[in-house]
């Protein structure tokens, strides 16, 4: 009893730390990534930090995930090295004693991991996609600041007003220039109001100002003076745009009417149900796979934890390529990853308790071996 809830508390700390250490390399990298995005104009730099927020969320589960495995093994692998394995054995304990106490921790986790991969990570992405639409919906008008030149969405137009009042609709000293169909045009003017029009359009109304329309180097350049000038903008509404596959919930996942979505949601569907899978197949895996043999070091574990976790998660991600392409159907894709894990962690713990393979003999020390030999 002593020795579990010792190997629990363990498990509860390198469980945090590994979570923490990982979700800080995750935010520095989601971080300069969305700051690149708003440095070229595809998001609002005002929305960074909600769609840095919003991609940590939708990780958590991937994150969790690796955290679990990689916890377990940190563990078990000092236990080894601290020799209190030994004393777990001598209790006449095994390794199978093992696998309780850390699947009742992993459990809760891993359900966890399920809830986090079937409805925060849709509901992320699709948030993330909402707030990027919107910007690039944005209007002309909205993006005036005063004492700034601001592009419109489509760079086919420059603002520049030195003073604005929204309260009032009230503009002074505008600069506007298009440039259409290689044609440039440009006015400015000391004064201006804020227009509303029918359908939710908007328009600039410049007073008393000058226009330039074409180019310089051309005969047809021509200079006029106007008394009211109006630009129009073109009010567009954030439309939601139709949810990706990444962003559906389960109901639209498995509802959608359409054929050819039909490969493509159950592709998703078979990713997020593999993610928990993968935790549970990872963590029996770690059990076996955390001995360390003294004279081979304490980093041969860490290395086939991180072979074994790409190769799992390549698989899932190829299987669920494949599924969505229709090369696969989803009932066989979803179990033979899953059950080759099981298969796997079920090898490796009998080869634990009683080796038979000569590589396995090659990692346990003699001591092992000949008690197994005098058994025999």
């Amino acid at each position: 009893m002593i020795f579990k809830k010792a190997l629990r508390r363990e498990l509860s700390f390198t469980t945090g730390g590994v979570f923490l250490v990982l979700v800080t390399i995750m935010i520095t990298s989601l971080v300069i990534r969305i700051l690149g995005y708003a440095a070229n104009g595809a998001v609002n730099p005002e929305d960074a930090i909600v769609l840095i927020a919003l991609a940590t969320l939708g990780y958590l589960a991937v994150i969790l995930t690796v955290s679990l495995f990689v916890a377990t093994l940190i563990v078990l692998v000092r236990w080894y090295k601290d020799s209190e394995m030994i004393v777990w054995f001598a209790s006449g304990l095994s390794v199978t004693s093992l696998m309780r106490p850390i699947l009742q921790f992993a459990i809760p986790i891993i359900i966890i991991i399920a809830l986090l991969a079937l409805f925060v990570w849709p509901w992320a992405n699709r948030e993330s996609t909402l707030i990027s639409q919107r910007f690039q919906q944005r209007d002309d008008i909205s993006m005036v600041t005063a004492g700034q030149f601001k592009e419109s969405a489509k760079a086919e137009r420059v603002f520049f007003i030195e003073e604005l009042d929204i309260d009032k609709s009230e503009v002074k000293n505008i600069f506007v220039a298009d440039n259409k169909n290689g044609r440039l045009s440009i006015a400015v003017a000391s004064t201006g109001y804020i227009q509303n029009g029918e359908g939710g359009e908007k328009s600039i109304v410049l007073n008393n100002g000058r226009r330039y329309e074409g180019n310089p180097n051309e005969p047809n350049f021509r200079i006029l003076e106007f008394n009211e000038y109006t630009t129009k903008i073109r009010s567009k509404n954030a439309l939601a745009p139709a949810p990706r596959d990444r962003e559906k919930t389960i109901t639209e996942l498995l509802n959608d009417p359409n054929p050819k979505a039909e490969n493509p949601n159950r592709a998703e569907l078979l990713w997020r149900i593999g993610l928990p899978l993968m935790a549970l197949g990872l963590v029996l895996i770690a059990i076996p796979l955390a001995y360390v043999n003294p004279r081979l070091g304490s980093y041969t574990a860490m290395f086939y934890a991180v072979l074994v976790y790409l190769i799992y998660s390549n698989l899932l991600n190829l299987t669920q390529n494949f599924v969505a392409q229709g090369k696969v159907n989803v009932f066989v894709g979803i179990w033979p990853i899953h059950l080759l894990a099981l298969i796997i962690a079920t090898i490796l713990i009998r080869n634990r308790i009683n080796p038979s393979i000569k590589w396995w003999r090659r990692q346990l020390p003699a001591a092992t071996l000949g008690k197994n030999k005098a058994s025999t």
